[in-house]
């Protein structure tokens, strides 16, 4: 692990402030300087751009994302261990880094950063999906943030840019693919991590698109999405039927078979059923 900055290694950091990983938290730390900066890259120029990291830990991808130019991090943790650490990464980066100490779910992030923003996170594992979820939500698009690399296991990553026919596509694939484009840009196995988790690990690259590619209400296409998904086993005349009382017609005109099930369904049908349906 060859140096970034000048502030020690993380080994080290994680020994003086006695950051032993917390299963509670979701703690997996990613201790490699040259994987963080890596990660960093991934979200492509950093030099114009606010960042939101969640879940820092004693700061390994936060100073990755200032050592290769973010405008300015905004650092939210939860454990109130970690925050001596932050701040010393602060203190070697003036005016770079905010630390807050508090809960990602409760914060409203609109007085902390100035846009662009972008979003970079080894997400702790049992936030993330929440998390992703609220961000590919907004009430209005597009987002207040341009593009998101963020770390999951690797069963997340495939279930986000999962394509239709297969047992990984889901409400997660339609909420991300609806209105952004997503890859898989980065994988990396247990041993680099401290402690080491019993899955494999993936960052997952999402850009928001200016506008969904397909027409649909949000709200509509997710209650069509939730009820289909909820239970995927079943043909959709059964599991949409308390959605309208002709269903069967609605999917016709739709351009899908009653007896289709929804892991068969592209983004686009499940948007006209949307249309139909509102």
């Amino acid at each position: 692990m060859s140096a970034i900055d000048n502030l020690p290694p993380l080994r080290d950091v994680i020994a003086t402030h006695g950051l032993t990983a917390k299963k509670a938290l979701g703690q997996n730390f990613l201790l490699d300087l040259n994987l963080t900066a890596k990660i960093a890259r991934i979200a492509g120029d950093l030099s114009g751009a606010d960042v939101l990291e969640v879940g820092p830990g004693p700061g390994g991808l936060t100073r990755g994302l200032l050592a290769e130019g973010a405008r300015r991090v905004v650092a939210v943790e939860k454990d109130a261990r970690c925050i001596p650490a932050l701040e010393q990464i602060a203190a070697a980066y003036p005016g770079r880094l905010e630390v807050i100490h508090g809960d990602a779910l409760a914060l409203d992030w609109d007085d902390h950063l100035t846009p662009p923003v972008k979003i970079v996170a080894n997400l702790p594992y049992n936030v993330g999906t929440e998390l992703l979820v609220r961000w590919l939500t907004p009430e209005a698009w597009p987002p207040r943030w341009t593009s998101l690399t963020l770390m999951f296991q690797r069963e997340v990553a495939e279930r986000i840019v999962a394509q239709p026919g297969g047992k990984a596509y889901g409400r997660l694939a339609i909420l991300a693919q609806w209105r952004a484009t997503t890859r898989i840009a980065m994988t990396l196995p247990p041993e680099a991590f401290t402690p080491p988790p019993k899955v494999r690990s993936a960052v997952v690259q999402i850009e928001a698109l200016p506008e969904p590619r397909y027409p649909a209400d949000p709200k509509v296409l997710s209650r069509v999405v939730a009820a289909a998904f909820n239970q995927r086993r079943k043909m959709l005349r059964a599991s949409l039927r308390g959605l309208s009382p002709d269903i069967e017609d609605r999917l016709r005109e739709a351009g899908i078979a009653p007896t289709d099930r929804a892991e068969d369904i592209p983004i686009e049908a499940f948007c006209a059923l949307a249309r139909l349906l509102a």
